[in-house]
């Protein structure tokens, strides 16, 4: 069940937390997994360790919210390994504050990494993918997504359309045999929620009916089932982990 043998996947944002997480999930079921990011050095550790379990990993350092770039080491890519199978969009970044007094840039920033770098990623896949007739597509959202959150108005947006995107793509290339989902991740345990203070993370534990925050484990086994044969019959779904704080 779930085996991704012979199957090439690429990863964004897989520098640390869930894409990391993702990255060794999609070796250890037998894909050979890209690895992207901005941080080479996070991306050579990351690698060392794939290899060294047995796998077979490439690092390709790479800003998604640049077309250029994407659409260059895409074509890496593809001449190291001939396909392309499986690619999760995971790259993302915060710049919170108040709505009334967000600066454009940081509304533009945001709106640019985490949306517009999913859908250049896309363009470039789908090339391989439609030759192929066959390709899995996640596409990382999140449960703010779908409750929304204060201050945070520029990634909820980018996180909502995420879950527009990932209905309108996988309407266009249904016939092609290539699904479209999203996973909406609640709080999960990451670099990200490490700055927060304990009394935070408990009033957080609280919200969640399972009483903890997920892992990024969690949320990986979830992108493997989807990037599996056995989800060959999904698509345009959003699959939430988040532990029961929101059951839409």
């Amino acid at each position: 069940m779930f085996s991704l043998k012979d199957k090439v996947a690429l990863v964004t944002g897989a520098s640390q937390g869930i894409g990391r997480a993702t990255a060794l999930a999609l070796a250890e079921a037998g894909a050979k997994v890209c690895v992207a990011a901005r941080s080479a050095d996070k991306l050579a550790s990351l690698v060392s360790e794939i290899e060294s379990a047995g796998g077979a990993a490439l690092a390709v350092q790479m800003d998604v919210a640049d077309a250029a770039q994407v659409k260059a080491r895409f074509q890496q890519v593809l001449a190291k390994f001939g396909r392309l199978d499986i690619l999760v969009n995971n790259a993302a970044i915060t710049r919170d504050t108040l709505a009334l007094r967000m600066k454009l840039e940081d509304w533009d920033t945001v709106l640019r990494t985490n949306l517009t770098g999913a859908h250049l990623c896309i363009q470039q896949a789908l090339g391989a993918m439609l030759k192929q007739r066959s390709g899995r597509i996640i596409n990382l959202s999140s449960v703010v997504a779908q409750t929304g959150n204060a201050g945070q108005a520029n990634y909820v947006a980018s996180k909502a359309g995420l879950i527009g995107l990932t209905r309108a793509i996988a309407v266009e290339i249904a016939s092609r045999d290539i699904t479209v989902n999203a996973v909406a991740p609640g709080f999960i345990a990451t670099p990200m929620t490490d700055v927060l203070s304990q009394d935070i993370k408990d009033k957080m534990k609280n919200m969640i009916p399972l009483g903890r925050l997920g892992t990024d484990r969690d949320v990986a086994a979830a992108i493997i089932f989807l990037a599996s044969d056995e989800a060959s019959y999904i698509t345009g779904q959003v699959l939430e982990v988040n532990g029961g704080l929101h059951m839409g």
